[in-house]
């Protein structure tokens, strides 16, 4: 089972992809950097989920 890391973070990465695409649209920086800043916390969270399954796995 994926760890509630990977989940979070795949969807918080989603959800600033998003953020992102409507700052574009609108021409809002601010929107787009933090779009930009989830995504990145968003995969961060999402490598630890990953390493917590590798490590669960071997136990």
């Amino acid at each position: 089972m994926a760890d509630n890391d990977r989940i979070e973070g795949a969807a918080k990465n989603m959800g600033g992809k998003i953020k992102e695409g409507v700052g574009n649209v609108t021409g809002d920086e601010k929107l787009k950097a933090e779009g930009k800043a989830e995504q990145v916390e968003g995969k961060i969270q999402n490598t630890i989920g990953g390493i917590k399954d590798a490590i669960n796995e071997k136990h």
